[in-house]
């Protein structure tokens, strides 16, 4: 692992806790940080912050990774267990005692309690009773950092929120290492980011308090700090904080849900950053143009009705072939399972109606006229339809539609052009009519390209059928 943070190559991290799945907070997180690294010929990794022993859970590992992978956020490195690495974090905690910019603290929790109640009447932050003292105590210690001055200046320089300043009197004593001698999040962090040569962090506003914090934490080592860039969380509809009523869903769920990864990538990349007008924005382009003063000081809000707008843009210049796999995915969800003659309709009737849809589901729903084999339920307005041929429509149909030799839409337009010639009547007249017959009143493309994806004996079998 590189520790050194003086190198002139961007590197940026994302690094979620294993204690729930990988949500849209945190994939846009992830994004933004992939995105600025790739723009910029450098390295995006992960780390998985995973000393939260209790909470983090295997399957949540596999869940961040899998769903990292399905948005094609991949690292360019193995991945960083927080947890493998606390005797490094004990490490420096000690040499931080050892320059004496921290030091062993033996509070007791009554201690503890009464001084925090002092700092809360004087409108500070916590000091120890230990933190001018010389020597050691009785009993479990903690190491805590000596927090600067009250009268010092933490100013981080934020890239979205310009300059944050903090004063000394704010920041703690922090622990640095728990008395059962394991580190703290806030150390294990500043670790962690100096030894992978992280040089630019961008991540949520709701970490720009820990930024001062840690801050302290880095300058005691005289160590470079990183570049911080901390954007405002994404908000759902009505402006409040993302709930799952929201939609605040694991990645998993959105692909459930049928929308595709590159669609995703294209929303999240708007929820807090803008150039010009653009407005959807495929990855490869995006690694061209991100740069960190698109980035919004406003929170975002979630949008089903965008993301379904693009996503259906995304559907629209999908490869066929790649969109009938995933259709075929959604088959078992809906008690569905298709023969090699299904796929094949499917595959042949995706380039006419992909325009109309705005998930991957919504695909074997438009498909349906031409993947489902007779009987076919015929809807209430449909059956109106084929009771009103007084004109004999779908006789004729029969009859011209057997003569057709060679079968495609060019010849069954002709065909179905003659029949309204024939009987003096408009297309208006006669198209619906088949289509009801046929279709049974599903969504599907005009009638001469619907006969021809249904197929001849298909089409005649269900002539057939509305005629008894």
């Amino acid at each position: 692992m590189n520790s050194d943070n003086s190198q002139n190559k961007i590197v940026t991290r994302f690094a979620p806790s294993p204690t729930g799945y990988l949500h849209i907070g945190g994939a846009r997180t992830a994004l933004f940080n992939y995105l600025f690294a790739k723009r910029n010929g450098g390295k995006f990794l992960l780390r998985i912050e995973d000393t939260d022993r209790e909470r983090s859970t295997e399957q949540a590992v596999d869940a961040i990774l899998y769903g990292l992978d399905w948005l094609g956020l991949n690292a360019d490195e193995e991945p960083v267990f927080q947890f493998e690495r606390a005797n490094r974090h004990a490490e420096i905690a000690h040499e931080l005692v050892k320059q004496g910019k921290a030091f062993k603290c033996f509070m007791t929790e009554e201690e503890i309690n009464a001084q925090r109640e002092i700092a809360m009447s004087e409108g500070r932050a916590l000091r120890s009773l230990w933190r001018d003292k010389d020597g050691n105590g009785d009993g479990k210690y903690v190491v805590r950092l000596r927090a600067p001055d009250d009268e010092a200046q933490i100013v981080i320089d934020d890239k979205v929120q310009g300059k944050v300043t903090t004063k000394g009197r704010n920041i703690d004593d922090l622990v640095l290492l728990r008395s059962d001698g394991t580190p703290t999040y806030m150390l294990a962090v500043v670790v962690d980011d100096y030894d992978m040569g992280i040089t630019h962090i961008i991540r949520g506003d709701d970490h720009l308090t820990n930024a001062a914090r840690q801050s302290v934490i880095i300058d005691a080592m005289g160590w470079q700090r990183p570049i911080y860039a901390h954007i405002p969380l994404i908000h759902g509809d009505d402006g409040k904080k993302l709930s799952k009523r929201h939609g605040a869903l694991a990645v998993g769920e959105y692909e459930n849900f049928g929308y595709l990864p590159e669609a995703m990538l294209s929303y999240l990349l708007r929820l807090g950053w803008s150039k010009g007008d653009l407005d959807i924005v495929p990855i490869e382009e995006a690694i061209q143009l991100f740069d960190l003063e698109g980035l919004g000081k406003s929170p975002s809000r979630l949008d089903f009705a965008k993301l379904a707008q693009v996503n259906s843009h995304f559907i629209k210049i999908a490869d066929d072939k790649r969109l009938l796999e995933l259709t075929l995915k959604f088959a078992p969800s809906k008690n569905l399972q298709f023969d090699d003659n299904q796929k094949q309709k499917i595959l042949d009737a995706i380039p006419f109606i992909k325009e109309r849809a705005k998930t991957i589901i919504e695909l074997i729903d438009l498909t349906e006229f031409a993947w489902r084999t007779s009987p076919i339920l015929i809807n209430e307005k449909a059956q109106k339809q084929i009771e009103n041929d007084e004109n004999n429509i779908i006789d004729e149909a029969i009859k011209s539609l057997k003569e057709v030799v060679d079968w495609n839409g060019d010849n069954i337009k002709e065909v179905i052009h003659k029949i309204a010639e024939n009987k003096g009547l408009g297309l208006g007249k006669v198209g619906p009519i088949i289509r009801a017959a046929v279709t049974g009143g599903l969504i599907a493309p005009d009638i001469h390209i619907t006969l021809a994806l249904i197929g001849k004996n298909e089409t005649l079998v269900r002539l057939e059928a509305a005629r008894k």
